[in-house]
């Protein structure tokens, strides 16, 4: 087994974008190749085959590998549940709550799991391809580092850095994290990649032989920027698609409520690529547009706290009046906890103990205990019949009157969510609903498109496909080949 980590001079430089494309360039030449990232951070999980949950950027780069996801490639998950702390999960286990702090000193102990992980990955794979998280300068976190030169150094893997040249200041990125980096962090590093580059490469060339001579690094690619990412599922939320609707009236209207700790947005991901509807995230202090045909409450990692963010903006009295003019309401998993009578968490799982009433649009009621959910299902729309597949996860049992007329039933004979008596209103708990083409076409007609014009599925592979050209064409992968060890 081969292995080599891309770490990155900051967030969202595209990381996690271009271990995907190289995954599915190396796989289509018939190496057998695993992605691996020892910490993640990020409220966007996909649920794994043995019931574990990794961040969904680990699941995507699995599907550009052509493998199965597994727990092991994402073994330290933190999912926000608020400003100063997260959820932990352990190689797709949830193991506890801890606060920033509180994490870095558990962090050190994660360290012989991370590295479990990775040696089980090794011995299935040629090639490990390794995402480092956030900034690989933030040396204020070096002491039991994990995720980054910790893990490296500990793994004895080779480094290359990606540089975001749109951000601006790529060059001052790059070299600046030559100079804060300890001598022999600095030293792992083996090459560099700027990435999203617009316009005349020939117009950087000469950037590129001043990084190579000011840090003493191999340039592997001036990367331009790939026009077909946000054709891919997303992980973070500064990726949201946002802006006022254009309210012409011509599409259907589809408003998605992104309140702080949203969280699976990629679920809507099918509807924003549909060119029949328009779709539009929105943040607290924007208002439901009066024309929405249908407003969608997604899942949350804090249900009670992001019904409480719902309310004081306003929201709740915007969903009223959607729901008087007539209007459509999906509420997903936590969503869906969102729109019922009530919601108690008797143990303090959300960090508080305490009910709230819900939004009383439908009749049931949640109680957050008990084991987390986790599983992959397969089902059909109590609708119309056609059918559906995804995942849940989530923590809660619902009760009440609603769930005898049910949204979704699966093949198991379970029955999951609740549909109101009018059927404009409705909720369940299942990730990925709109992934299943005939579904996404049925709800496109109720809100008066023509139905589905996309395979989604086939969409996302044939631009995986398109990733991967792309990166074969202008980063040196034979070069980053070799250098992996």
């Amino acid at each position: 087994m081969k292995a080599i980590m891309f770490q990155g001079t900051g967030s969202d430089v595209g990381k996690s974008l271009l271990v995907a494309g190289l995954a599915r360039a190396f796989a289509n030449r018939g190496l057998r190749v695993r992605p691996f990232k020892p910490q993640n951070m990020s409220n966007n999980a996909a649920v794994t085959a043995d019931g574990g949950e990794i961040g969904r950027a680990q699941a995507l780069q699995a599907r550009a590998a052509r493998v199965a996801p597994s727990v092991h490639m994402n073994p330290v998950l933190l999912k926000p549940q608020s400003e100063i702390g997260a959820q932990v999960v352990v190689q797709g286990r949830v193991i506890g709550n801890a606060p920033a702090r509180g994490y870095c000193a558990m962090k050190a102990q994660l360290m012989d799991r991370v590295l479990e992980s990775f040696r089980v990955l090794g011995e299935e794979a040629d090639l490990v391809l390794v995402e480092g998280a956030g900034s690989a300068s933030e040396v204020n976190l070096r002491n039991g580092d994990i995720a980054n030169m910790g893990f490296a150094e500990a793994a004895n893997v080779p480094v290359v850095l990606i540089g975001d040249i749109e951000r601006g200041g790529v060059i001052a990125s790059l070299v600046g994290t030559r100079h804060v980096l300890a001598a022999e962090d600095a030293e792992r590093i083996v090459g560099f990649i700027v990435n999203k580059f617009r316009g005349d490469p020939a117009l950087f060339a000469a950037g590129m032989a001043d990084l190579e001579a000011r840090t003493g690094w191999h340039a592997l690619g001036l990367l331009p920027y790939f026009d077909g990412a946000g054709r891919l599922p997303a992980e973070d939320t500064q990726s949201l698609t946002q802006g006022a609707a254009t309210g012409t009236g011509r599409r259907p209207l589809v408003v998605v409520l992104a309140y702080p700790r949203i969280s699976n947005f990629d679920d809507f991901d099918p509807l924003r690529l549909e060119p029949g509807v328009e779709v539009v995230f929105l943040r607290p202090g924007e208002p439901i547009p009066g024309n929405a045909s249908l407003v969608v409450l997604p899942g949350s990692k804090a249900t009670i706290a992001d019904l409480a963010a719902l309310r004081a903006t306003g929201w709740d009295i915007d969903l009223a009046a959607h729901v008087r003019r007539g209007g459509h309401v999906l509420g997903v998993c936590g969503g869906y906890q969102m729109l019922g009578t009530r919601i108690a968490d008797p143990d303090g799982l959300e960090g508080v103990l305490g009910e709230v009433a819900g939004l009383g649009l439908l009749d049931v009621e949640t109680v957050l205990a008990g084991a987390k959910t986790l599983t992959q299902v397969e089902g059909v729309s109590c609708m119309s019949e056609v059918a559906v597949k995804g995942y849940e996860m989530h923590v809660g049992r619902t009760t009440g009157a609603g769930l005898q007329s049910p949204m979704i039933r699966f093949r198991d004979g379970r029955a999951d969510g609740a549909v109101s008596a009018m059927g404009r209103i409705g909720g369940c708990y299942l990730h990925g609903l709109f992934s299943s083409d005939a579904y996404r076409a049925e709800l496109l007609r109720a809100l008066g498109a023509e139905g589905s014009q996309l395979n989604y599925e086939s969409d996302v592979d044939a631009t995986l496909d398109a990733l991967a050209a792309h990166i074969e064409a202008h980063v040196d992968c034979d070069r980053i080949l070799a250098l992996a060890r």
